[in-house]
């Protein structure tokens, strides 16, 4: 791994936090400055959270400290979307929220990985 660009769950949270951003902007004009800016703020905090604890790695309980708030970051993202899915009928949120249960769920392993096998 040479940077953090190399980890697929970064990836997977940049490509994902773009599509949040665009769909957001399907939201009523009232909502892009509450609920939409809190979904998209969330998201981007995903992969910032990644990238900050990767910066960090020669620190395991550091990393590990940054994913934790990576994954708690995605689900107060899914909890943004799973509001903006009952709130409003936008086609593609059903689909975000399908893949950020998957990413959470390997953000989960990743951390799993790091606390059993990363050496400080």
């Amino acid at each position: 791994m040479k940077s953090y660009k190399d980890l697929d769950i970064y990836k997977l949270a940049f490509a994902y936090a773009i599509e949040v951003h665009r769909v957001s902007l399907k939201l009523p004009k009232f909502e892009l400055y509450e609920q939409g800016s809190q979904v998209r703020r969330s998201s981007k905090s995903i992969k910032d959270n990644i990238v900050e604890g990767y910066g960090r790695r020669v620190y395991k309980q550091e990393f590990l400290k940054f994913l934790t708030y990576s994954h708690a970051s995605l689900l107060e993202c899914l909890s943004q979307l799973e509001m903006i899915d009952e709130l409003y009928e936008i086609d593609e949120i059903k689909e975000l929220r399908k893949k950020y249960d998957l990413l959470g769920g390997k953000i989960f392993s990743f951390i799993q990985y790091v606390e059993k096998n990363w050496k400080s």
